[in-house]
């Protein structure tokens, strides 16, 4: 059975970091790219980062570049997300997803994803 399971997340104050973990059974990811997403209260959901199989290719939406990284464990099963930086708009429930294929799409694609966590709530506040 396929089951991702976010952690990490928590409450910290503006300028803060945190680091969430995604921690994947029932599947390898050797063959998976991996997406982070987040949605914010009465927002959509949107695309956070990607990371492919061979790590060569990382993915940021504009928001989060220069804060967050995005990094991957494959003998751990494990996709990590570093965030720096913490603002309030950052607030909200991160999700990882497994995508079809070993590459990231070039644009967000929700489709793209088949497997999803349940998420861990970020929230940035003082």
């Amino acid at each position: 059975q396929v089951q991702l399971v976010e952690t990490g997340g928590g409450l910290v104050q503006p300028g803060g970091s945190l680091r969430l973990s995604c921690a994947a059974s029932g599947f390898s990811l050797d063959y998976y790219a991996m997406g982070w997403f987040r949605q914010a209260p009465g927002k959509e959901r949107e695309g956070v980062s990607c990371v492919s199989v061979s790590k060569i290719s990382r993915y940021y939406a504009d928001s989060v570049k220069g804060r967050f990284t995005i990094s991957r464990d494959n003998d751990k099963k494990t996709v990590y997300l570093h965030m720096n930086g913490l603002q309030p708009e950052d607030t909200g429930v991160y999700y990882c997803a497994a995508g079809r294929g070993s590459r990231c799409p070039l644009q967000t694609d929700f489709d793209y994803y088949t497997d999803w966590g349940q998420g861990t709530q970020v929230t940035v506040s003082s």
